[in-house]
């Protein structure tokens, strides 16, 4: 399976940077508290000097929601609702061990990431594209949804929307849960020197995985050149 933005995302917002990784073997047994208390405590740090809506990575996010016709306070990218939530409660959610690592590097790096089931998506494609107005969603309450036409989404060859408004907000249906094997997950930046920043964040993904279970995570940059990302569909585990 390929992940891929479409050419009329990149041509709408220049200023993307993108990056993936997929892991074959994960499951729900690892402790990653001690990784997710010191990813957390680095964000902490950061909000001690200022709210998260004052961080160069938000705002950017904020900007290119504002491009879309979104209400930057009323829909965030997952990021800034992270650390909203850290700032106002002190810690985040338990809720997998994938998800909870991956929750704590996008607070310690401010940029949104995604965690997908791999095998709840359906190739040969997947594509961060506008919608057509006719995917379904499923919530996190099993609710189906329909993204707008022209809404940025994650769709798949099934026509699933495994995403609402871009980084705002992941499905229900490809959520990371106790029986995932295959994770994919994606990194998106738009700020002045994301491709550095999102670069950093899947060398500490990769290395935190590994660190964690017996896996060896595929990544890569995405970019204008080089815009896809291969799924190797044959790793799966039994």
């Amino acid at each position: 399976m390929l992940f891929r933005h479409a050419e009329a995302i990149r041509s709408a917002h220049p200023g993307l940077a993108a990056g993936a990784l997929h892991a074959s073997g994960v499951d729900a047994t690892a402790d990653v508290g001690p990784r997710v208390a010191e990813y957390t405590a680095r964000a902490l740090t950061r909000l001690a000097d200022g709210p998260e809506s004052r961080f160069p990575e938000v705002l950017a996010w904020r900007r290119t929601f504002a491009r879309m016709g979104l209400r930057p306070t009323q829909y965030r990218c997952a990021s800034e609702s992270l650390l909203r939530r850290l700032r106002k409660e002190g810690s985040l959610p338990r809720i997998h061990p994938v998800v909870d690592l991956c929750n704590a590097v996008s607070v310690a790096y401010a940029v949104p990431i995604a965690a997908l089931d791999a095998d709840r998506l359906t190739g040969p494609l997947l594509e961060v594209r506008p919608a057509h107005g006719d995917e379904e969603y499923t919530a996190f309450d099993g609710r189906t949804e329909h993204p707008a036409p022209g809404e940025v989404t994650y769709a798949d060859s099934a026509g699933r929307a495994h995403a609402r408004r871009w980084t705002n907000r992941q499905s229900g249906h490809s959520a990371v849960r106790d029986g995932t094997r295959r994770i994919l997950v994606m990194a998106e930046a738009m700020h002045e020197g994301g491709a550095d920043t999102v670069a950093r964040t899947l060398e500490t993904l990769a290395e935190e995985l590994a660190a964690h279970w017996p896996v060896s995570p595929a990544t890569a940059l995405l970019t204008a050149d080089a815009p896809e990302f291969t799924v190797d569909d044959d790793a799966r585990v039994p």
